[in-house]
């Protein structure tokens, strides 16, 4: 099982990931969003909030998101830190991602960009 703070330095990592990359600020810069980001296994959410192409992080959940991605700690610190593609643990199951499917095909596309397949 991650921690908090795991999950937390993992959502850091994807972050800066996302805010190196020239073509996804670019991409996104009208594509405004707010993604939960919650485990099922303890007490720990964060919000991503894109805003002009521009990713920040934050602790704590939010009311009416976007998208909401939910999984065990382990596999949100693993795919956050792009050491686990979301493909595998989707296609199981086991990550839950709520949202319109267009949102939820440009965050899969985000995820490929920063990390790699």
């Amino acid at each position: 099982m991650a921690t908090h703070q795991e999950i937390t330095e993992s959502l850091l990592a994807f972050t800066n990931g996302y805010n190196a990359n020239q073509r996804l600020i670019v991409m996104n810069r009208d594509w405004d969003r707010v993604i939960l980001i919650k485990a099922d296994d303890l007490p720990s959410e964060h919000t991503l909030i894109l805003n002009n192409g521009e990713l920040t992080m934050r602790e704590g959940g939010v009311d009416n998101p976007d998208l909401i991605v939910m999984a065990n700690s382990e596999i949100l610190a693993d795919m956050f830190y792009g050491d686990i593609t979301p493909t595998e643990p989707y296609m199981n199951g086991t990550l839950r991602i709520t949202g319109s499917e267009d949102d939820i095909v440009r965050l899969d596309f985000i995820s490929m960009l920063i990390w790699g397949e």
